[in-house]
């Protein structure tokens, strides 16, 4: 009989291969960069994609202060918090986080770009931005990759 007998892998904690990887910020655009680094740390570009599992890789990403946004993004682009009392919503704009805290430009991106339960608070835990080009990841040993090699 000739038949095809094709098994759906589906990968586990145990089966996944997390590497880490090393992106430069710098000339990126904030968006389509954080869209890119989700699917990286969600793990799509891999063959063994899970929905479920937390199979992406580890990413550092470097030069966040060189980020780019276009347009008037820089002061009519908002970021709401709340302190938690009543009427304490705090607005900023892009331009005030980021001569704050320009790696929270990044962070904020991408985290909003994740599945938004627990696996996404999971695989936000694997991405580590830093300002300037020193991180404290050499040990890990990260591959730098090119993201507009990327689809």
């Amino acid at each position: 009989m000739d038949t095809l007998s094709y098994k759906t892998i589906s990968a586990n904690k145990a089966t996944v291969d997390k590497q880490w990887v090393l992106v430069d910020a710098e000339g990126q655009h904030l968006g389509r960069m954080a869209s890119k680094v989700a699917k990286i740390l969600r793990g799509k570009y891999k063959t063994n994609f899970t929905p479920h599992v937390d199979c992406g890789d580890n990413v550092v990403v470097i030069n966040a202060d060189k980020i780019v946004l276009t347009g008037n993004k820089w002061n009519d682009k908002t970021y709401v918090r709340h302190t938690g009392y009543p009427g304490g919503q705090r607005f900023r704009t892009a331009q005030e986080l980021f001569d704050k805290h320009p790696e929270r430009l990044v962070e904020r991106a991408v985290k909003g770009m994740l599945p938004k339960n627990k696996l996404g608070a999971e695989l936000f835990r694997n991405l580590r931005v830093y300002v300037g080009t020193e991180h404290d990841q050499e040990a890990q040993k990260p591959k730098a990759i090119n993201l507009n090699d990327l689809k």
